[in-house]
């Protein structure tokens, strides 16, 4: 498998570009399933899990044509299948989205139970349990979801408790539904916001997206659209919190500083002077971090996506940061690996206390999920010596060409490309 190198210390200063989100582009994808017309998009990230979702999608049926300019067109009117096979479906939960959009399309659909990021349990029983209160007759078999359906009436539908890929599945589902659906305690991250316009620009009738109430007027049929996917605010987060730390200066174009209020404002807390305008951000650090409290909510609370990558921050600050992770229960994972650097942490409970270091050394380290593996490239970075992360397609999962933005801002990281059976 491949691996990164990275010598530390120094200091990050330039400008580059983030790409589109990830965790918006995979709905929007799926979206396309919703109609027999073209749904062409622009903004697509050139990463693991967007050609994990293509491949998916090409099985099913759907016609795609790419450009290498991130631009897409996506064609599902005569589907082969409306089964998502569990050899495509393991590496990756977010496949699950298929299912509202084929079901209430087709009238059927067999999704295999998915896999993903080894961080905690992340069940699907309230997907299951929407779709049902919507008329669909849903069984488990041998690793599967069946869902069948006439078409799917309206409903109110309560969540137990905050889901984003829940709140997209049962979104899209209701789009074609029969009558009205009110989606209670909804999740309101951007990106739920984000795949509501691309459906409204399809000609579905959706309003609420952002609040914790979205209702959505079923229509007959969806058509085509153009449609541009939001920036990536977990990438403009890793970025800013990697100037921090190495004390630099960057600004980072076509992002959306709107979706960002609590990580700007704890990186403030840690000294980072940052100015924004509508698509920038600038930010600049003279001195040492100062050790930030975090606690991680859905949003607009402070995200889950962006905890390992403060407590690589806390590791190198002045004084001492708690770091509380109430979203994933195995979010950790990157803790003992981060140890292996030098790093001073303990774990009590969902709560990880961190003690500032005068410095990290150079080592080999693994990384065990998506935003561990960035943690870890930025512990690098200020790391003394080289760091060598292994098993970095987690890495490729998520962030678009990281070595070269990086070393663009002035890193050294070299990509170690696998030869051969070994790892």
């Amino acid at each position: 498998m491949d691996k990164l190198a990275i010598q530390g210390g120094r200091r990050l200063e330039g400008e580059i570009s983030i790409s589109g989100a990830k965790n918006a582009a995979l709905p929007i994808l799926c979206a396309a399933l919703l109609t027999e017309e073209t749904l062409h998009l622009d903004n697509l990230p050139k990463l693991k899990d967007i050609s994990t979702t293509l491949t998916l999608l090409g099985h099913i049926g759907t016609q795609i044509c790419l450009d290498e300019q991130g631009s897409i067109d996506l064609l599902a009117d005569r589907l082969s299948t409306l089964q998502a096979p569990y050899e495509l479906v393991k590496t990756m939960r977010a496949s699950i989205l298929v299912l509202g959009p084929l079901l209430t399309r087709y009238g059927e659909a067999m999704v295999s139970l998915p896999g993903g990021c080894a961080i905690g349990s992340r069940p699907v029983d309230l997907h299951i349990k929407g779709l049902k209160a919507m008329g669909a007759d849903i069984t488990i078999e041998r690793g599967y979801i069946h869902a069948k359906a006439g078409r799917l009436k309206g409903a109110r539908i309560f969540m137990d408790s905050v889901t984003v890929t829940g709140t997209e599945n049962l979104m899209m589902a209701a789009t074609l539904a029969e009558g009205i659906t009110v989606l209670e305690n909804a999740a309101r991250e951007p990106e739920v916001e984000d795949l509501a316009n691309c459906l409204i620009a399809m000609g579905a009738d959706i309003r609420g997206a952002g609040t914790d109430t979205v209702t959505i007027h079923g229509v007959s049929r969806l058509h085509g659209a153009a449609y541009s996917i939001m920036a990536d605010r977990i990438e403009t987060g890793t970025y800013l919190v990697a100037a921090a730390m190495t004390q630099g200066k960057i600004t980072l174009h076509r992002t959306r500083p709107d979706t960002l209020d609590a990580v700007i404002e704890k990186l403030r807390e840690a000294g980072a002077k940052i100015s924004c305008s509508n698509n920038s951000i600038t930010l600049s650090m003279d001195r040492r971090p100062l050790a930030v409290t975090i606690k991680t909510a859905p949003y607009p609370a402070f995200p889950t996506d962006m905890q390992a990558q403060f407590m690589a921050m806390n590791c190198i600050a002045t004084g001492v940061g708690s770091v509380t992770e109430t979203i994933f229960e195995n979010r950790f994972m990157h803790v003992q690996e981060m140890q292996r650097l030098g790093a001073n942490i303990e774990i009590e409970g969902n709560t990880a206390l961190v003690r500032g270091v005068d410095k990290l050394d150079g080592a080999t380290v693994m990384a065990t999920d998506l935003r561990a593996s960035a943690s870890l490239v930025l512990a690098a970075l200020v790391a003394q010596g080289e760091t060598v992360i292994e098993r970095i397609y987690h890495i490729d999962r998520g962030y678009e060409c990281i070595e070269e933005k990086f070393n663009q801002l002035g890193a050294h990281v070299k990509r170690i490309q696998r030869t051969g059976s070994g790892s």
